[in-house]
């Protein structure tokens, strides 16, 4: 499935241009949050096989399922290092005002 690794590249490359672009520390997080998301979607994109099944009953083909759990932990602390940048922004912003 080639079109979501293509998806996933122009994803991360829309991303990595709000990181080089923003100067806002905002926009910056949500930019590294772009990068993840496209690089999540890529890596999905390449252990996905068409007409291949899960392999809870395997068949003749099985679709690798590391792929899927490590991008599920992947996004799992990509939301632990947003909250946790945000956080450290906010406090920033706080202590300037």
């Amino acid at each position: 499935m080639i079109e979501a690794e293509i998806t996933g590249i122009i994803i991360m490359l829309v991303g990595f241009y709000g990181l080089m672009s923003k100067r806002n520390l905002i926009k910056i997080v949500l930019s590294v949050n772009i990068v993840s998301v496209g690089l999540v979607l890529f890596f999905v994109g390449t252990g996905y096989i068409e007409g291949a099944s899960a392999p809870i009953m395997p068949g003749r083909s099985v679709v690798d399922p590391l792929p899927a759990a490590l991008m599920l932990t992947t996004l799992v602390v990509d939301v632990a290092i947003t909250a946790l940048a945000l956080t450290i922004i906010l406090r920033m912003g706080r202590e300037e005002a």
